[in-house]
């Protein structure tokens, strides 16, 4: 959530930032705070008349009961009151229409996000492993050559479920643990402390998340028990520590996890209708801190190679994009993305998306920090990525370790985890 005294004292400012984001009219918004803020003068004015009306009939009872004054104060003083009983419910009226429209609002676009309207306009920062690039020529799609070895079945999950399932078989199952386990390994050596948080969510954690109200329509939602089930380990994390005052000493905060992840892709009609690409469950591995305000941006640098250390290791192609204000996700400030290289199709695809949130989530979440010896509190700033999509890492594997023979080569570093070196 934005901050409303910031909006107020720079409303230009902040709709130009808004702007880069898409369209956005802050005049309405503005427009309930000055009335908000004129009836809360009012009613203050009020309550401290009211205070006074009924100190002073105190102390004229004491000392004369008679006093003639005593029943104009009282019918003043009942004025007062009648007056606060309507002010008060229009006041929180017009909190809550304020709130609804904050809850609307996206982050804003830092100032080292590039400008640009979509993802047209996201620009290259790195490229690495040309030197993996596969050389056979008959690369066959991951879900052909699943399907053909027994490992990936779409036709029996879409009889269980529906389409965009997948169930994986024997070794695919088998390769499918082996790489959450390799993942949250390599995790867990640099530095995050392993959560396995619940996949079922309540609506509170979905809003404080930023996931609520932009993304209803893009999750599975239990109505009978106003539980969710989860986009991503990015939401149950940002909610561990809603509503805390965390110590300064306690930051930086680095949490990993594996979760199964559920999504409707409800904008993405006929896009990546077959595959690993796109599914409606897929497992994932996140990363999430809550770091100082101050280091926020270094540790954005330091999630995003932490993620790209398990490409690395595993020597997966890829290259690392920098999204453009107008492909910016909505609670993020700047994102990285990384996408592996797919050669059935020959271009690179999204396989972790790394983002700085900054105070946006922890706002929304009211997540602070103290400082020992210092009043006040600071909101903290969160940041996540994946660390990475196990499906999508599945998909290049498949893809990039083909043999013209049709094995598929485990990558070295996933062997001790498989126990076999080919498919």
């Amino acid at each position: 959530m934005i901050d409303l005294k910031q909006l107020r004292e720079n409303p230009a400012q902040f709709q130009t930032r808004l702007n880069l984001k898409g369209e956005y009219n802050l005049a309405p918004l503005l427009s309930l705070d000055q009335q908000q803020r004129e009836l809360e003068v009012k009613r203050s004015q009020l309550q401290a008349r009211s205070n006074e009306i009924g100190k002073l009939v105190g102390q004229k009872m004491k000392g004369n009961p008679q006093d003639p004054e005593i029943p104009g104060l009282r019918d003043e003083g009942n004025q007062v009151k009648a007056q606060l009983a309507e002010l008060e419910p229009k006041e929180r009226d017009l909190k809550a229409e304020i709130e609804t429209i904050l809850l609307t609002l996206p982050n804003l676009p830092d100032e080292s996000t590039p400008v640009g309207k979509d993802e047209d306009e996201n620009v290259e920062v790195d490229r690495w492993g040309d030197e993996y690039l596969p050389t056979n020529p008959n690369i066959l799609p991951h879900w052909e050559i699943g399907e053909k070895m027994g490992i990936l079945n779409f036709e029996r999950s879409t009889k269980v479920a529906q389409s965009r399932f997948v169930s994986l078989i024997g070794k695919g199952a088998a390769l499918e643990r082996a790489l959450i386990q390799f993942m949250l390994d390599r995790q867990i050596a640099a530095g995050y402390v392993e959560v396995l948080p619940p996949i079922l969510i309540n609506t509170q954690s979905l809003t404080a998340s930023g996931q609520l109200p932009k993304f209803a329509d893009e999750s599975f939602k239990c109505d009978r028990d106003d539980l969710w089930l989860t986009p991503t380990a990015e939401v149950p994390i940002t909610n561990f520590y809603r509503d805390e005052i965390l110590n300064a000493e306690e930051l930086p905060i680095y949490h990993c996890a594996y979760t199964p992840c559920f999504r409707r892709e409800a904008g993405s009609y006929g896009r990546d209708t077959r595959g690993l690409i796109r599914l409606h469950q897929f497992n994932k591995v996140e990363l999430f801190k809550f770091v100082r305000p101050e280091t926020s941006f270094d540790e954005l640098e330091t999630i995003r190679r932490d993620a790209e250390a398990i490409l690395q290791a595993l020597k997966l192609p890829y290259r690392v994009l920098a999204l453009c204000t107008g492909d910016l996700g909505f609670a993020s400030a700047k994102t990285y993305d990384l996408e592996v290289w797919l050669p059935s199709s020959g271009k690179y695809r999204e396989i972790s998306s790394c983002s700085n949130c900054t105070d946006f989530q922890a706002r929304r979440a009211n997540i602070r920090f103290k400082e020992a010896g210092k009043k006040g509190t600071q909101f903290v700033h969160t940041l996540n990525g994946s660390g990475l999509a196990i499906g999508r890492t599945m998909a290049a594997i498949l893809e990039n370790y083909q043999q013209p023979d049709g094995t598929i080569q485990i990558p070295e570093a996933l062997r001790p985890y498989l126990g076999r070196e080919t498919l």
